[in-house]
């Protein structure tokens, strides 16, 4: 399997593609900022033609690019209904501080949702797109429609977790939507239970693995499945 990725945009949100074999068909995962240029070039080069746009969450940073991305190329976007209003207006899951009501009404204009939208509203529920199966489990806490999906290469398991777990650290949980309960619930219950092999390709930072997390991210400390 290909599995590529690349910061995009001043937040540096990793935009991550995956596909069975270069010639074929591709999975994008939240295409952010300017993401569009280094995908495009990543698609070039290994022939691969997007089957699907996946978003871990409905967060500006992450869908930047989202209906661009998944109109230029006639696929659907996958995300789950809780966050699936962010499409159009990505603002609302900012908080009112983060824009004044004119530069909101602005900026908020600059946005519309893919042509083609499928709620993932199964808990683990899994597609197959491009020749991948994709589980999906709703992981709630950095947002409401938070998801982690997981992949196999091989014997490996991948997950891309978003902004639910990354590499020494968690999620934020004080935009609107977010929880820490729920946020570190939905780590123990989705992602402890995973075998300590497992690669975690998050949405900001390096990657890591589930045992480095267990034993060392100092905000899982003494939590269990």
């Amino acid at each position: 399997m290909l599995i590529t990725g690349f910061p995009a945009g001043m937040l540096a949100c990793n935009c991550y593609v995956l596909a069975p074999r270069q010639g074929a068909d591709a999975i994008v995962v939240d295409p952010g900022q300017r993401a569009m240029g280094p995908l495009r070039k990543i698609l070039d080069d290994n022939r691969l033609t997007p089957a699907a746009v996946l978003l871990t969450h409905g967060h500006l940073d992450h869908m930047w690019s989202a209906q661009k991305v998944a109109d230029t190329y006639g696929c659907p976007t996958y995300i789950h209904p809780a966050d699936r209003y962010m499409l159009a207006d990505p603002i609302k899951g900012l908080g009112r501080g983060f824009f004044g009501g004119l530069a909101r009404t602005a900026f908020g204009a600059m946005f519309r949702e893919p042509r083609q939208v499928v709620e993932l509203d199964r808990d683990g529920d899994k597609l197959e797109l491009g020749g991948i199966t994709v589980a999906v489990d709703h992981t709630p806490g950095h947002t409401r429609g938070s998801v982690v999906f997981r992949v196999e290469q091989g014997p490996e398991e991948i997950a891309f977790t978003g902004d639910t777990l990354f590499k020494q650290t968690v999620g934020r949980t004080d935009l609107p939507g977010g929880s820490g309960r729920d946020l570190l619930t939905s780590i123990v219950t989705k992602l402890l239970v995973l075998g300590d092999d497992t690669l975690v390709l998050p949405g900001h930072g390096e990657r890591t693995t589930i045992g480095l997390e267990r034993h060392t991210n100092p905000f899982l400390e003494g939590l269990t499945p």
